[in-house]
């Protein structure tokens, strides 16, 4: 996990979710494939994914419940894997950067 991205295209509109508490910005990079970089401010959100993806925690630390599983710390340095068509939650105190990596790279990305 490096601290930044080479050789990418980005869009230059934000990503806006849940009112404003997620905002995050595409990336493609040569192979055509995309990620999302992006902040989740403090408070509680629920997020559906249509296609299995890793949420990297960049920085700050939550706790994380996927479907009916227990919560979960994670803090910088950390991951978490959601598989498709999934409900997670996500709760933070701070505001919270991350990367999100998709599997499928045919379905339009969330957060």
């Amino acid at each position: 996990m490096g601290n930044h991205f080479d050789h990418v295209s980005v869009e230059k509109r934000a990503n806006v979710y849940l009112d404003g508490k997620c905002v995050s910005f595409t990336l493609t990079f040569p192979d055509h494939s995309k990620k999302t970089v992006g902040v989740i401010l403090p408070g509680s959100i629920t997020f559906a994914t249509d296609v299995a993806e890793t949420m990297e925690i960049v920085g700050g630390k939550c706790k994380v419940r996927i479907g009916e599983e227990p919560w979960q710390d994670y803090g910088e340095g950390q991951r978490f894997h959601v598989a498709a068509q999934t409900r997670f939650e996500v709760e933070t105190g701070e505001p919270l950067h991350y990367v999100c990596h998709f599997s499928n790279q045919g379905a339009s990305p969330p957060g």
